[in-house]
């Protein structure tokens, strides 16, 4: 990841690794790594990986969206027992607390476990456990939500929210749909309930489907937060409600540019997004599987014309879309602005 042919300056470079950082869109499958995904292979006898770590760090490079589902998948299959969950938690954690990672809300693909046979109470034992230890060992706080795909229609919402809401632990802060762009009407009901039960409501939305589905998330599931979102800027009266409202937006450029809702990353909308007034928020989505992490992500930001301010900006916006608490909030908001004034970037870009 720090061998891109177009290196940041080093004082940029300093910035980023300084910066105190949280992470709002971001799959606990999707971030994965290799060597933990080869462990458990062996440990359940999964044949559809590759069988040395060479072969299996390889077989990780994207390379195109099915290659990246059929990674993906088998992540969840190797995904079985209560230590298997605990044992990827416990690796992911680290990974972002040594990116300086403060705070992290993770998706749970939690259907694609139930579908299996793999009962809610045992994910959520499993994650919560090294939630625990990692809050302990790193400083990191955690936070879950459980979502659905919209690949097999309302059930498979009714069923998740179902597990959620019997098995769910207090650091359950939302429930999330994702897919391809279909209409979020068959979610509506869902939702509603969720959120009835106090779960924010956190759906992907504009990443493919045009910005009608982002109308649909905030009109129908009632969303605090756009998960991609990036559609919205194909719509004017949409970016001006957006801006209006201050509804954050989680954006993923290395992911947009990789699942192609977006063709290059010169082309990614990130800058014009800041530039109209969006609370946009930057994030990794599925890490290990297309390749970045969170430094990168702040790194190829500032490839695409982002200044250090603009990062700096980036990084409190991500404190406040988040649901860290209000005195957490404050106080990492404080530690991004000394952060930001040892970097000579001024106190503007966190108030």
């Amino acid at each position: 990841m720090s061998s891109h042919p177009n290196p940041v300056p080093d004082a940029v470079e300093a910035l980023i690794r300084d910066l105190p950082k949280v992470e709002l869109h971001v799959h606990l499958e999707g971030s994965m790594p290799a060597e933990t995904l080869f462990d458990l292979a062996r440990r359940h006898g999964l044949e559809s990986v590759p069988d040395t770590f060479d072969a299996l760090e390889a077989w990780y490079e994207f390379t195109d969206f099915p290659h990246f589902l059929d990674v993906y998948l088998a992540s969840v299959e190797a995904l079985r027992e209560e230590e298997d969950f605990a044992r990827l938690t416990a690796a992911v954690a680290g990974r972002l607390a040594a990116q300086n990672v403060r705070y992290a809300e993770l998706h749970i693909s939690l259907y694609t476990h139930l579908m299996r046979g793999v009962p809610a109470r045992v994910v959520f034992d499993g994650v919560e456990s090294a939630r625990r230890q990692a809050e302990l060992d790193h400083g990191i706080r955690l936070r879950w939500i459980p979502d659905f795909p919209t690949d097999f229609g309302p059930q498979s919402a009714e069923r998740t929210l179902e597990a959620v809401l019997a098995d769910a632990p207090p650091s359950t802060v939302g429930f999330g749909v994702g897919g391809t762009g279909s209409t979020l009407v068959p979610y509506a009901d869902v939702f509603g309930r969720a959120r009835a039960a106090g779960l924010a409501s956190l759906p992907h939305a504009g990443e493919h489907g045009g910005p009608e589905r982002v109308v649909e998330a905030l009109d129908l599931l009632g969303a605090e937060r756009i998960g991609h979102g990036i559609d919205s800027m194909l719509d004017g009266d949409l970016v001006a409600r957006l801006v209006d409202e201050q509804v954050p937006v989680d954006v993923s450029p290395t992911s947009n540019v990789c699942t192609r809702a977006v063709e290059r990353i010169a082309d990614h909308p990130l800058p014009a997004m800041l530039d109209a007034g969006l609370l946009v928020t930057l994030n990794t989505d599925d890490p290990t599987m297309f390749g970045t992490d969170l430094t990168e992500e702040y790194r190829t930001a500032h490839r695409m014309g982002l200044a250090p301010v603009d990062l700096v900006r980036l990084a409190a916006n991500g404190v406040r879309a988040s649901y860290l608490g209000t005195a957490h909030r404050h106080a990492l908001l404080a530690e991004i602005a000394e952060a930001a004034a040892r970097h000579g970037v001024p106190a503007s870009a966190v108030v």
